[in-house]
This record gives structure tokens, sequence and C-alpha cells, in this order.
């Protein structure tokens, strides 16, 4: 494993079909806090809000610790950095797919379109009786639980629960895209959430080279990663678009 910035841009602009793949880590400069780890939103809160069963039996518990904390907290990061580096590398067409497992919908504020939400997102809602989907400006939270105004059944925000399976829309086109992937750009991930964390391993098993920022190692650090950049990941995401870019300038 390699540690040089240079070898990491040469691996990058040398990549024919290049993949971000991010994880919490890229949202903590945005001021949402990571789920996992000793300052994670866990050690804080009880998870279990999140498991269907509890969100079946008591729905509008669930929606008052869901709404607290995805739509009057997170809900007003915005992106930093880190996320308008990966915009501007899609947009020169450097990078060709983004991966995420965050729900927060920075990535697309940032200006990436090829984005693949692997766990959803908290900008749709799905009604749990008639199926339809409808975008978060068109639902009322002050009041939850939220209805369906046609229907009058229970909305569910559009992204994983625990005990929910990866939708299969998002499930193939990761797949699709870790397969065609000569390189992965991993940002901001421990490697610990199954299955999103298989992806890289995939990658790298299919021939790719694997480019990891991340604050501190994580699971791929010393396994699969071919060059290590150490550190916030607003300043080396930067640091990287900037090098790649310099070019068409």
């Amino acid at each position: 494993m390699s540690v040089s910035f240079d070898e990491a841009c040469r691996i990058l602009r040398e990549a024919r079909h290049l993949v971000v793949f991010t994880g919490a880590g890229i949202s903590v400069e945005s001021g949402i806090p990571p789920f996992r780890g000793p300052d994670g939103l866990w050690n804080k809160v009880d998870p279990s809000f999140l498991e269907l069963e509890v969100f079946f039996r008591d729905p509008a518990g669930s929606w008052r610790l869901i709404k607290e904390i995805f739509y009057d907290f997170i809900g007003g990061a915005r992106p930093n950095p880190a996320h308008d580096a990966v915009a501007r590398l899609e947009k020169a067409g450097i990078v060709k797919a983004v991966i995420t497992q965050n729900i927060d919908h920075l990535h697309q504020e940032a200006g990436s379109v090829h984005v693949i939400e692997y766990h959803g997102t908290t900008r749709r809602l799905v009604c749990l009786q008639c199926g339809k989907t409808w975008k978060e400006s068109e639902v009322d939270l002050s009041d939850p639980p939220p209805f369906c105004v046609r229907c009058g059944g229970l909305l569910k925000p559009d992204f994983v629960f625990f005990g929910e399976g990866i939708p299969r829309e998002a499930s193939l086109a990761a797949s699709y895209q870790t397969m065609e992937a000569d390189a992965f750009l991993v940002v901001g991930t421990t490697g610990e959430v199954m299955p999103a964390c298989a992806l890289p391993w995939a990658a790298k098993e299919n021939g790719a080279r694997v480019v990891e920022v991340n604050l501190h190692p994580s699971h791929y650090t010393d396994s699969i990663t071919d060059v290590y950049l150490q550190g916030p990941a607003g300043e080396v995401c930067a640091r990287l678009a900037d090098a790649l870019l310099e070019p068409a300038r």
C-alpha cells in the first residue's frame, strides 16, 4: 500500500471508469455526525426506532425521532468541499458514477448527477398502503407521523430501515458500476456496513485499483487499498480535484 498523493492522482487520471464510493465520513464536515464509532449518533440515540417492527408498532414514536434527526437536524446540512470536488470531477468526465451509502442528498445538491443512493434518501417518502412516492416538499412533517393525502396510508421515509433489504434498482446499478470500474475512490467509510461494504472488495477482485480517503484507517486500508490518503475528506478531495483538473485549465 502506498501513501503517495502523486500515485493516487496517476491512478485516478488514467482510469477509464472511475467510481466514487462514499460513506458518512464525507458528510461530517457538513455538520452531520457519523452513525458509528466513538462520536457516532448511535452512541447517543438508541437506533431501534429505525427497526421496521418498532416503526409499525409505534409509528408516532419512531417518526418523532426520524423528524428530529433526519429532517430538522440533518435536513439543514449543505454540501462541503468534498461533495463539491466529486461533482467537479464528474462534470469534467473523470468520475463516471457515485455510489453513496448516505441518505442526505448532498452529492446531488453539490451538482453530481450520476448518483446511486444505495440506502435510499430522506428526500422521498413512500405510502405503505398504496405505494405512491411523495417528495419531501409535498409532505407536511409538522405533526408526525405523516399520512398519504391520496389514500390516508402511513408514510415511511424512502431509506433503508434495519430489517429491510437494499432496493433492487440501487443494488443492480451499484453492482453494474462496480463491475465496470477500473478505479474506486473510497471516501469516508469504515467498511463495516453490509452489504454496501462488499462493493469495494468486488471492484478490487475485478481488477480495479483502490484509492482511499479517510481520517482513520478502515477495514479496506491494509487489505485492498492501493493508495491511502489520510485526512479530512473535504481537504483531501479538493486537493485531488485541483490536481486532476489542472491540465484542463
